[in-house]
């Protein structure tokens, strides 16, 4: 609810914070549109201080160095993602229905070119594999090991080890899917999605009947 108050008539200390919280918005919101766009490796100083308007002193104020700022992007794009998959997987359906429906919403948003330039080209080289990991754990992974610990862990036989694995399978092979959609041909779209969904359905099915 709104105060009624505009940053000028804050309090020096709180205007202080609220000008840096917008600040350090500006930056994150800027480099992501760049680092979608360009790529990481294209993309400099210099643009990302072209685009905001702020000086070196106010980047490196909120961020180490461009990694650290990529990072944060990387933070905002999978916020997005994690969004859209709760979205489209109903809380109420069984558990296989919502692990197809959130895998496919995952699938759909990172094969645009932004997301996918962040998240799937640049993300694991910039960041490295363990950040990278780390990262992908905080956000979309956590929503799909607890859908299959939900799948599997109703018959009361499996370790906490042994969901991460299957997760830890089915993870990769959404990531995986999403490139390859991403490589076909824009006139074959829609029939490479149904090939998709309907792979994630076999290995869902055969998942809950394997085990």
């Amino acid at each position: 609810m709104s105060t009624g108050k505009s940053i000028s008539d804050a309090p020096p200390g709180n205007r202080r914070l609220e000008q840096g919280a917008q600040s350090r918005t500006r930056l994150v919101e800027a480099a992501r549109a760049l680092f979608e766009q360009h790529g990481y490796a294209s993309t400099s100083t210099e643009a990302l201080l072209a685009a905001t308007g702020l000086t070196r002193g106010a980047l490196y104020h909120h961020f180490r160095d461009k990694k650290d700022l990529f990072l944060a992007v990387c933070e905002a794009v999978h916020a997005d993602l994690s969004g859209a998959i709760d979205a489209a997987a109903d809380p109420h359906a069984p558990p296989l229905d919502q692990l197809l429906a959130g895998a496919m919403a995952w699938i759909d948003a990172i094969a645009q070119p932004g997301p996918r330039q962040v998240l799937l080209i640049d993300g694991p080289s910039v960041l490295g594999d363990l950040a990278w990991a780390e990262l992908d754990g905080r956000h979309g992974y956590q929503q799909l090991r607890a859908v299959v610990a939900e799948l599997l862990g109703s018959q009361g036989r499996f370790s906490a080890l042994q969901v991460d694995a299957c997760a830890t399978a089915l993870n990769g092979s959404i990531n995986e899917l999403a490139r390859w959609l991403a490589r076909q041909p824009a006139p074959m779209q829609s029939d490479a999605r149904n090939a998709a969904a309907a792979a994630l359905a076999a290995y869902g099915a055969g998942l809950v009947n394997y085990y």
